[in-house]
């Protein structure tokens, strides 16, 4: 990828980390970058809120609209991942007995991304709208893009 005017990874360190792109005003969201944070002990993985200057950037290099991606995106090996792909994407990364779920990559995406679409409709509703206010703890803030 190229670099855009911040820490988001260029050509050279497309291997160290890996992007999530989440929706910044679901707490659902929010709640899902904080346990990815928690369970990647190699720090792996960066965040950045797709309404975000930086990750509305990011989007448009990968031909995605905000409106087009309004859950969890995954940015690696300069490819952008979408819905039950990116989620085990990034699960396959993350400690034991959570890297279990990429077998779950075996099911057609049809399958695994109606399950994923039924979740994302009712995330409002499961754990409710996010105040973009707040600040993520500094282990997270220091992994934001």
């Amino acid at each position: 990828m190229e670099a855009v005017e911040t820490n988001v990874m260029n050509e050279s360190d497309s291997e160290a980390y890996a992007v999530v792109l989440f929706d910044g005003t679901c707490a659902f969201c929010e709640g899902a970058v904080t346990f990815i944070a928690g369970r990647d002990p190699n720090g792996y993985f960066r965040f950045g809120a797709s309404q975000s200057p930086q990750g509305a950037a990011l989007l448009a290099k990968h031909g995605l609209s905000r409106d087009s991606a309004r859950s969890i995106i995954l940015l690696e090996d300069n490819q952008a991942y979408l819905r039950s792909t990116a989620s085990l994407r990034i699960a396959a990364r993350l400690s034991p007995p959570w890297s279990l779920a990429r077998v779950f990559l075996v099911v057609p995406v049809p399958i695994r991304d109606a399950v994923y679409r039924v979740v994302a409709a009712i995330r409002h509703r499961i754990a409710g709208r996010s105040n973009a206010c707040d600040v993520p703890p500094p282990a997270i803030r220091a992994r934001m893009i």
